[in-house]
């Protein structure tokens, strides 16, 4: 005979309801919920993102009047914090009355001087600071790219013999990450280090296993970044805790679905090698899935960030996590979405009680444009992302008019 429904396991209510507009919305007024309507409607428009895009660039670059201003009322106000650490503190405070933590992350890249990864690297221990004086910022996200010329990077992982002003630029990379990760542990800070392209990871993972080996004996101060998008990333997931393991230190795991596919796999073409690229979305989704089930199955030996706008994805964590006892808000878990995108998520899974954070990019207008294009080409139609993000926002304008 089989169990009664409220017997079943099964049968157990979900812990999180991702389609409550009321709650996923509840930190924006019915202006900021209209003006969120009207961009996300634009962003619905792939031919507007792609000439608009353009024509950012260009009027920023060449301070046209008004650019600026433009940008900063509309696609800046919904994805990034602010222009500086203390400006982005209201969005910091706003998000503190919600139970939603605040992950900060200096929003340059791109950059290709040692003067500028010395300023990036002063920026991210500012932040440090920023973050160790506030219970509502437990980690600040740092990009290697930001810090390291991207062709040294790539000349490192394809095992050029590298010049010795090459070795020298070389150990100033490692002293700029060193002293970002040992200011982290000093501070009660964590650090994620973000993923990059294929043909510069292995370098990156390399360089981010010497900083866990180092700092994260006591806790995780240093978060690896796994982009789960990739056919190989699962099993370098758990041959990563096997390494951490046999070295006597933590595992930190952020888990990605990934940000450069088309690039991956147009570079691949090009260059006849195999895409490292899964073949197809399930193909990923069951490997992140599989990613979170091993971190949650190791949660004393490895701190988990499920970073991800994946309903599916976060419902399966939190899910996981009511069965197997693990408190929501255990300090080893974290879910994190972007600033300004999958609300539904974030917001109800505060409300639940389980320990989220909204991923928040700060600087000036100039430095995060290639991140803001980024934000609106990847929610335009084509992927569906704005669609979906439209269509929950006008459900609950409509709630709101009843």
């Amino acid at each position: 005979m089989s169990a009664a429904p409220n017997q079943s396991s099964e049968h157990r209510p979900s812990p999180v309801d991702f389609t409550n507009t009321e709650i996923a919305f509840s930190h924006l007024n019915h202006r900021e919920l209209k003006k969120t309507a009207w961009l996300f409607r634009m962003m619905n428009k792939p031919w507007l993102v792609k000439y608009g895009s353009q024509l950012a660039l260009f009027a920023i670059e060449y301070r046209l009047p008004f650019a600026e201003r433009i940008v900063k009322n509309t696609v800046f106000a919904q994805f990034v914090g602010g222009t500086t650490l203390l400006d982005s503190q209201r969005n910091i405070d706003h998000l503190a009355q919600f139970n939603v933590l605040t992950v900060l992350d200096y929003g340059a890249e791109g950059k290709e001087s040692e003067q500028d990864f010395n300023y990036t690297m002063n920026e991210n221990l500012r932040a440090i600071d920023f973050a160790s004086r506030s219970k509502h910022i437990p980690v600040v996200s740092s990009k290697i790219t930001g810090l390291a010329r991207f062709g040294l990077l790539e000349r490192i992982q394809n095992a050029t013999t590298l010049t010795r002003e090459e070795l020298s630029e070389y150990r100033n990379v490692l002293k700029r990450i060193d002293a970002i990760c040992y200011h982290a542990a000093q501070k009660g800070v964590s650090v994620f280090l973000d993923a990059e392209e294929s043909w510069i990871q292995d370098t990156i993972d390399h360089l981010v296993w010497l900083m866990m080996r180092r700092y994260n004996r006591q806790r995780v101060v240093v978060y690896n970044t796994f982009q789960m998008y990739r056919h190989d990333r699962l099993q370098f997931l758990i041959e990563s805790y096997d390494r951490s393991r046999q070295a006597g230190f933590l595992l930190g795991a952020k888990l990605v679905r990934g940000a450069y596919m088309e690039k991956e796999r147009q570079r691949a073409a090009a260059m006849g090698y195999p895409s490292p690229i899964n073949p197809d979305k399930n193909s990923t989704d069951d490997h992140y899935n599989t990613g979170v089930r091993f971190c949650l199955d190791n949660i004393q030996h490895i701190a988990l960030c499920n970073a991800s706008h994946n309903a599916d994805s976060a419902l399966l964590q939190a899910e996981l996590m009511e069965k197997k006892g693990i408190p929501h808000n255990h300090p080893n878990i974290m879910f994190s979405q972007l600033f300004g995108m999958s609300d539904n998520v974030t917001f109800n899974l505060a409300r639940a009680g389980f320990r989220v954070s909204k991923y928040v990019p700060y600087g000036q207008v100039q430095d995060v444009i290639p991140y803001l294009i980024r934000r609106a080409q990847e929610n335009t139609s084509v992927t569906g992302d704005a669609g979906r993000e439209l269509q929950l926002i006008l459900r609950e304008v409509r709630r709101r008019k009843m």
